[in-house]
């Protein structure tokens, strides 16, 4: 038996207890800190010697510690006034970059990852938090698409930039025409008057435009033709002679479109024209053959209110939002909303093994893993929540706990260390 070894083992109990006693308090410390991840102590064991069993000596090895932070375990959302507030429900951390990184333009700017965050545009219009980490997303074209991206790296990854005084429009390219055209009006016995048709669209410069309908009975029962005159312009864009079915079961729906002189074709799949409006294309629908939701010609009224068109004006940046899948949005006085940026999920295959940096933040490690960058929703990543942050994962109940349990153990290895001293000194008494 060893008293030294008493000593030492007791020596490495206080050790090991106050680096438990640190953990505990910044864990404490940041209960109120919004996507703060708790600390963990862990206790082992050392032994001295051979470890068998049945061995006359025994050395007292103590014991050693090692601390986790556990990354892969949230707090819960709690809802925000804030449409750029972020959190996430699932796995999952998102993408950030340095202060001096984001003015890094060309995929090589440091990724770190964020377990939530609170961002607002600074004066630069970089999506930033308080800390002073900036948003990364990929790009979206200009009509809001976002194309294919490596996942495996950042190269595609840009520091989110939105200008605050930026306009934008939404040109038309799509006009659903279900119109009921009177099919009084095609009788031998009616006057035979044309209906007409204005049609607002906006072109590409976001001014708002009109297309001029015209639709004249062609003298012959359930057939028209229809005129399509731009009216800014005064061109002729299409002409097209229409019979509608009279047969049981069909009738009133149109039973065959027919382009006259150089109109552009018909496409009877799927029930639309591809009109040339100067550099504009616009898809019409006006609906399959022998199928009702287009062009109809039934009983004495002409209706034209089903015209819808997909088109906005020019509009001014009123507001951000981001949805569940990651789109970052841009919200205009216009009512409608384009595509910025698309903000991915970042996933490591060992979060707990991530390096843990200031400001909640953390970096991939050889512990961790390499990264891959998902859309949210797929795999194993969760989902955006917008207005929400994550609150911090520390249970004060459970702290306070470990607090009072690490308090007595420190307490106990200071009793061995004042035992093992009061022994030494009855050893040195032996000798007077």
């Amino acid at each position: 038996m060893s008293i030294t070894s008493s000593l030492n083992a007791g020596i490495s109990g206080l050790r090991a207890n106050a680096t438990r006693l640190s953990t505990i308090s910044d864990n404490i410390a940041n209960s109120a800190t919004y996507g703060y991840r708790r600390a963990q102590t862990s206790f082992h064991s050392m032994v001295i010697g051979s470890g068998l069993s049945g061995q006359g000596a025994y050395s007292a090895g103590g014991v050693r510690t090692s601390t986790l932070r556990l990354a892969d375990q949230g707090g819960a959302l709690i809802g925000t006034q804030n449409a750029t507030d972020i959190a996430i429900n699932g796995r999952g951390f998102l993408p950030v970059t340095s202060s001096l990184g984001a003015q890094l333009q060309d995929g090589t700017a440091p990724l770190m990852l964020a377990t939530t965050g609170s961002f607002r545009q600074d004066a630069a219009g970089f999506l930033r938090n308080p800390a002073g980490m900036v948003l990364m997303g990929w790009p979206a074209a200009e009509d809001g698409s976002v194309p294919p991206q490596v996942r495996d790296n950042t190269s595609g990854l840009r520091p989110v930039q939105i200008g605050t005084n930026q306009q934008a429009s939404f040109p038309t390219s799509s006009i659903n025409m279900a119109v009921n055209l009177p099919a009084s009006e095609t009788l031998p016995s009616a006057a035979g008057d044309p209906s007409f048709l204005s049609v607002a669209y906006f072109n590409t410069l976001g001014l708002p435009s009109t297309l001029d309908v015209a639709f004249a009975p062609s003298g012959v029962p359930n057939s028209w033709r229809m005129s399509l005159v731009d009216q800014g312009s005064g061109v002729t864009v299409g002409q097209y002679d229409l019979v509608f079915s009279d047969t049981p079961g069909s009738g009133g729906t149109l039973a065959s479109v027919t382009p006259v002189g150089t109109a552009p074709a018909y496409d009877p799949a799927t029930g639309s024209i591809d009109l040339a409006i100067g550099p504009q294309q616009i898809n019409l629908q006006i609906g399959r053959i022998g199928e009702s939701g287009g062009l109809s010609q039934r009983g004495s009224t002409f209706s034209p209110a089903g015209v819808t068109q997909d088109g906005f004006g020019a509009g001014n940046l009123i507001g951000l939002t981001i949805d569940a899948a990651g789109n970052l949005d841009a919200v205009y006085d216009q009512g409608f909303r384009r595509t910025l940026y698309r903000i991915p999920l970042v996933d490591v295959p060992n979060p707990n093994g991530l390096t843990t940096l200031n400001d909640q933040t953390f970096q991939v490690s050889r512990d961790s893993g390499s990264f891959f960058l998902w859309d949210a929703g797929d795999g194993p990543a969760g989902e955006f929540v917008g207005f929400a942050l994550q609150e911090s994962a520390t249970d004060v109940a459970e702290e306070l706990t470990n607090l009072i349990q690490t308090q007595r153990a420190y307490s106990s290895n200071a009793k061995v260390i004042q035992t093992v001293d009061e022994m030494f000194q009855e050893t040195n008494n032996i000798k007077r």
